[in-house]
């Protein structure tokens, strides 16, 4: 718990995703933190694929003035991913299965996503 000025506490969470704000005197209310559309893509595909090796960029800064860009970014992405799910799958299918995991991302502010996919041992 911390205290702001000596009057309203604030309590320090170990969710990320929650904060406690002061509404009132004595009273808190919680509300959902903002999340990066990075930070989600990366907590899906870590909960969906359980990766040995995962790197999500986000690469919005190089498509200004292309379609999709928006101001702030976060609208092209490129991962890296290395699962043992992957085994014995090809790479549509592979694709796929990202596809299908980031589906509320891809149907609202991802406008552009590049897939590299393995199984261990197959990355370069």
């Amino acid at each position: 718990m911390t205290t702001l000025c000596g009057k309203l506490q604030v309590l320090t969470l170990r969710n990320p995703r929650f904060l406690d704000v002061p509404l009132t005197k004595g009273s808190l209310v919680r509300i959902a933190a903002a999340m990066s559309t990075k930070d989600a893509i990366t907590n899906k595909l870590r909960e969906a694929f359980s990766p040995e090796s995962l790197d999500v960029v986000d690469e919005s800064h190089l498509h200004e003035g292309h379609a999709g860009h928006r101001p702030g970014g976060e609208t092209h992405f490129r991962v890296y991913i290395v699962s043992p799910v992957f085994e014995g799958k090809t790479r549509i299918e592979r694709h796929r299965m990202v596809n299908s995991t980031l589906a509320a991302e891809l149907a609202g502010s991802v406008h552009a996503l590049a897939i590299k996919a393995d199984a261990p041992g197959e990355a370069i």
